[in-house]
Parts: C-alpha cells; structure tokens; sequence
C-alpha cells in the first residue's frame, strides 16, 4: 500500500516539475537576455521531471540501485530548493520531496534487495 503512494508521489512530483517546466519554456519576458535563462530553467525542470518519472516506474523493480537514486534525486531536489530563491510554491515542493523520501525510507525493507 505504502509503496503505491511513494510511486504515486513520484508521479505528482515529475507532472509538477514538467508543469512548471513548460511554463519556464513559454514565458514570455520583455527582457530578451532573460530569455535563455528561462530555457535553461525549464531543461532542467524537465529534467528533473524525467528522473521523477523514472523513479516511480522503477521503484518497484526491487534493485538497490532505484532505490539509492530515488533518494539521490529527492535529497537534491531538498537542497537545491532550499539554497535558491525561497517562498510559498518551494515550501510546498519541499514538502512534497521530503514527503516522497520520508516514506521511501520507512519502506526501504519492501523496496531493496533482501
């Protein structure tokens, strides 16, 4: 049951993240100079978001490998975030991660090898 949600969280996680990535890509800024910023922003949300996706497909798969980069993407995720520009929409995607990795540590018996 537990497992479902840590997959389902991934899920939510990597649809956010390609949300906000395609919002980078198409914003439209006065500032022409802005402009490869925001693509650069929205390549590596999209990223993110691919390695999210990735996670909650291979979660399952029982392999400690999945396992130790799920966490290595949630732990960054938590990092980044918290050293760059902080407000309400960062909290909350804090939450989400810390979420996603607090479960998958308390199911870390159902995931990994035995």
């Amino acid at each position: 049951m537990k497992t479902n949600l840590v997959q389902y969280l991934f899920f939510l996680t990597a649809a956010v993240l390609a949300a906000f990535g395609a919002n980078s890509m198409f914003r439209a800024n006065p500032n022409p100079g802005m402009k490869l910023m925001y693509m650069i922003y929205a390549l590596l949300m999209l990223g993110d978001a691919l390695a999210m996706l990735a996670c909650g497909l291979f979660i399952r798969s029982k392999k400690a490998h999945v396992f130790w980069f799920a966490i290595l993407v949630l732990s960054l995720n938590i990092l980044l975030t918290i050293f760059d520009q902080f407000g309400l929409v960062d909290l909350l995607f804090v939450l989400l991660n810390l979420l996603t990795l607090g479960l998958l540590i308390t199911i870390r018996r159902e995931l990994l090898p035995q």
